[in-house]
């Protein structure tokens, strides 16, 4: 039998987590299959996860009846069952946290996407999660807004595991990480220690080629001459792999640097690099993609349920990530001198996320409260 390309990720430095979660997949014993026989090291969820596995199942039906008959808002009972399904996960990748030394081994539950853009509800509903769920392995997935970067470093300086989600721009990584690491040096002056706090950094993929290849579509229409419109459709599916591999750049420089390795000493840990939304949007191109191209030692790629089966069945397991930098670089300049501008595409993608996020968990308060009904 052939090697599992799953498991092999692990000796490039990368770890496979799940973006899925579902009572189903955690009572049919299915999470644990995947943590022993397919090298899952970790679980993502976001609130349009929630909203499927509550509408596609029954399985949240009693805990549903039993908290009807209380006075709880329908917010209060999807944290609820959300907090149980979070608990359930964590417990189960327990032994992985520990084998880790804590690298692996986490559940992610985020913070209601309407606090997006204020920071003290943010700070304020992350801390609840945290201790409600009261697993050593939870992380809460805050959104890198600007308001959402605040937020970020207190939470790590009070100790709280985050997540950072829906970054797409390298500008707003590098602000991260800086976020990071001045929580750090705060726990550090502090005489607080430094090896509990744990995060990582989820940089999108897929979608940031759905809108920069809108826009190449858009600069093709309005093309005559043929030269340029062949370099425009060589451009075509680039831009995302090129975001991301120029982000690992700005990874690697920032956890080189002295200011970190100062941090290091005293027991810090990396905040890895995270690679989120890397199901392939475009059916003309790999469904495994997103996958291939992002491998390489220090960070995780979260897969949903498609990408990961796809992965293990015909992906190719080789260090990418940091190949060739330069031309992911070229790519990135090509686009821009088309006239398309990156910090637009990513701030348009921001922003949707966050609509998008928002839209999910108003439809999953809606569901409750049919069900409770």
């Amino acid at each position: 039998m052939s090697e599992n390309p799953l498991l092999n990720l692990q000796k490039y430095g990368q770890s496979f987590w799940y973006d899925n979660i579902s009572r189903s997949i955690i009572n049919s014993g299915e999470l644990k299959r995947m943590i022993e026989e397919e090298g899952l090291r970790g679980v993502t969820s976001n609130p349009t996860i929630f909203y499927k596995s509550l509408q596609a199942s029954a399985d949240y039906d009693e805990q549903l009846k039993e908290l009807a008959t209380k006075d709880l808002s329908p917010k209060e009972i999807f944290y609820e069952l959300a907090i149980k399904d979070i608990q359930d996960a964590c417990d189960l990748l327990l032994e992985v946290y520990r084998d880790s030394g804590g690298d692996d081994g986490y559940v992610s539950i985020e913070v209601d996407p309407h606090y997006a853009y204020d920071t003290e509800r943010t700070i304020q509903e992350a801390e609840e999660l945290y201790r409600r769920v009261d697993r050593e392995n939870v992380m809460i997935k805050v959104p890198a807004t600007k308001e959402g970067l605040k937020a970020i470093e207190e939470l790590l300086y009070r100790g709280v595991n985050v997540n950072v989600t829906l970054l797409f721009s390298i500008h707003r990584y590098d602000e991260v990480i800086d976020a990071y690491l001045r929580a750090l040096e705060r726990r550090l002056t502090d005489g607080r220690p430094l090896d509990k706090v744990a995060s990582v950094a989820s940089f999108f993929v897929s979608r940031v080629d759905t809108l920069t290849d809108r826009y190449l579509e858009e600069r093709l229409k309005a093309e005559s001459d043929e030269q340029m419109r062949q370099k425009i459709k060589g451009l075509m599916g680039k831009a995302a792999v090129a975001n991301a591999k120029m982000a690992y750049q700005v990874f690697k420089r920032h956890f080189s640097s002295d200011r970190f390795l100062k941090l290091r000493l005293k027991g810090a840990r990396v905040q890895r690099l995270l690679f989120g939304s890397t199901s392939t949007k475009n059916p003309k191109y790999s469904d495994v993609l997103y996958v291939e191209e992002l491998i390489g030692p220090g960070t995780v790629n979260t897969m949903p349920d498609a990408t990961w089966r796809a992965f293990k069945d015909h992906g190719r397991v080789a260090r990418t990530l940091d190949h060739n930098p330069s031309e992911a670089e070229a790519v990135l300049k090509e686009i821009e001198a088309l006239g398309i501008s990156l910090q637009k595409v990513t701030s348009e993608l921001e922003e949707e996320g966050v609509r998008l996020f928002a839209e999910s968990f108003d439809s999953i308060l809606r569901l409750i409260e049919e069900k409770t009904r």
